[in-house]
């Protein structure tokens, strides 16, 4: 553990096995913060870094959302916490519609209750994106879409799920739903084993064909953007696509004004995670989705000197002239769990509208581009348990079949 010392201030960083929680420990350490790392689980790589001043369990968000709230209370009630970064999907709801008993302890920059509602339900944020001009791909609600000639997806219509969407929840139940069905031309769906799966009525889009994904980031202070961040996805974490697993910074004018656009039409406050599709038939960015919390590659930003967890706390605690926000383009990183849930996607998913690549050929990609960009998430020489932690966790899920 980093050395205690009671003057300096703390930051709660809730984690779970991404990478994202370390990345936010080692930043915050630097910054000469303490960080405290919160998780239900036991051994979380965040928890067993060197730069980690104390590891607090706590229980699930997803078993028990109330508690989840109480216990982060709790500990913000302390007189050395000064914010929490919403790391989870269930952060930025808690954080927000609880913002009042926060701030009585807490500085937090989180989005106001009217804008969280409108990016949880992705049919509201389409429409809230085509009205300021951004593109987004052909979108209907499951119940009212008849035209399964074309290929499609179906996801679910809501970013985090609570008692609000599925009326069957208690209040302290929630969930997130990331399963993307993919739907070939011509085939009709059985829709009722699609609203089981979902637990309640989806969205359809048309299938968007790109060659790459992309992310802008960003920070905002009620409605001004502070600090953006772009990068290219070059491998998902499955050959069907989801998150980025090996990314590489840029800069395009192009993403950051769609970007800033929908943003700006949000009046947004806090971190934003912007992801698009780049239309190999037009050209245009189109918006998947938005997420309110800090991302899964957040990693890649802060090699590349975004560093989004300090920006954060400079913000919240009422320093933005700290916040420096320039980034250095053509940096890229791996998360090597990423890779190797990639590679197991070759066995274990399944698409009817992307084609399967080959296992050798995937493989020797995969090599050839750790030996070309040695950046690795968790993979460090100065703080080796949180990456043996995390190798331990992958093995274990890679042995049952998957790494969720």
């Amino acid at each position: 553990m980093a050395q205690r010392a009671a003057t300096r201030d703390a930051v709660l960083v809730p984690a779970t096995y991404s990478p994202v929680g370390y990345t936010c420990v080692r930043s915050l350490a630097r910054r000469g913060l303490r960080p405290i790392v919160v998780s239900e689980h036991e051994r979380v790589p965040a928890g067993r870094s060197r730069f980690c001043d104390e590891y607090v369990r706590i229980c699930s968000p997803y078993e028990d959302l109330l508690g989840y709230r109480d216990e982060l209370l709790t500990l913000a009630a302390q007189p050395r916490v000064r914010t929490i970064l919403p790391l989870r999907p269930a952060d930025p709801y808690v954080l927000t519609t609880y913002g009042e008993a926060f701030e009585r302890h807490v500085s937090l920059c989180v989005p106001s209750a009217e804008s969280l509602r409108r990016i949880n339900d992705r049919v509201a944020l389409y429409e809230t994106a085509v009205d300021a001009g951004v593109p987004v791909p052909k979108t209907w609600r499951f119940e009212a879409f008849d035209g399964w000639d074309d290929a499609v997806v179906v996801k679910s219509r809501y970013n985090h799920l609570t008692a609000a969407q599925i009326p069957s929840y208690t209040e302290s139940k929630s969930s997130t739903q990331s399963d993307v069905i993919h739907v070939p031309a011509g085939r009709d769906p059985d829709p009722e084993a699609i609203r089981s799966t979902m637990k309640h009525s989806p969205i359809v889009q048309e299938y968007v064909r790109n060659d790459d994904q992309y992310v802008f980031a960003a920070l905002c202070d009620r409605g001004t953007t502070v600090a953006t961040f772009q990068h290219r996805q070059i491998r998902g974490d499955s050959y069907t696509g989801g998150g980025g697993v090996y990314r590489e910074s840029i800069d395009d004018p192009a993403l950051e004004r769609v970007g800033r656009r929908l943003l700006d039409a949000l009046e947004w406050h806090g971190v934003a995670c912007v992801e698009y599709a780049k239309d190999t038939a037009t050209g245009e960015y189109k918006l998947l989705e938005l997420n309110p919390r800090f991302w899964k590659s957040l990693p890649t930003a802060v090699r590349a000197g975004a560093d989004f967890p300090a920006y954060y706390c400079h913000l919240a605690t009422g320093r933005p002239p700290a916040i420096n926000p320039g980034y250095k383009r053509g940096v890229s990183t791996h998360s090597l769990y990423g890779e190797l849930h990639h590679l197991l996607s070759l066995r274990y998913d399944e698409s009817a509208i992307v084609d399967r690549p080959s296992v050798p050929a995937t493989a020797w990609r995969i090599i050839e581009s750790c030996l070309r960009s040695p950046n690795f998430d968790m993979a460090r020489l100065d703080d080796p348990v949180p990456f043996v932690c995390g190798l331990r966790w992958a093995a274990r899920n890679a042995i049952r079949g998957s790494l969720p």
